[in-house]
């Protein structure tokens, strides 16, 4: 096991929180099966937005799954890459659109 607060092999364990609350497990499982089904948005294009979106909630598990999911699905180094570099440019944008709050205030007091 690696030195760090998230066991890689917990990951396998995802299905076991149904022990404490079965129903509400099974509710959210079914769902999540459903979100990543093929729609308007492809299996694959799924799998990048999952990919990027892990990457900016920082989920260690979900990098691991969605890596591995993306390569089964046929996307390329380059595309999931690209992804999160779209997560990294929202995250980093929404760090500096709060810079107008910060503005905003040093104009409210230094004026």
């Amino acid at each position: 096991m690696e030195n760090t607060y998230y066991n890689p092999a917990d990951l396998a364990k995802f299905g076991n929180i149904a022990e404490f609350s079965p129903d509400l497990a099974k509710k959210f499982f079914d769902y999540y099966g459903d979100v990543f089904k093929e729609g308007e948005l492809s299996v694959r294009e799924k799998s990048l937005i999952a990919l990027a979106v892990a990457h900016a909630i920082q989920c260690p598990y979900c990098i691991d799954a969605y890596t591995t999911d993306g390569l089964e699905k046929g996307a390329s180094e380059g595309q999931m890459m690209e992804a999160i570099h779209v997560a990294a440019a929202i995250r980093g944008g929404a760090s500096l659109v709060h810079g107008v709050q910060m503005m905003n205030k040093v104009k409210e007091i230094t004026m």
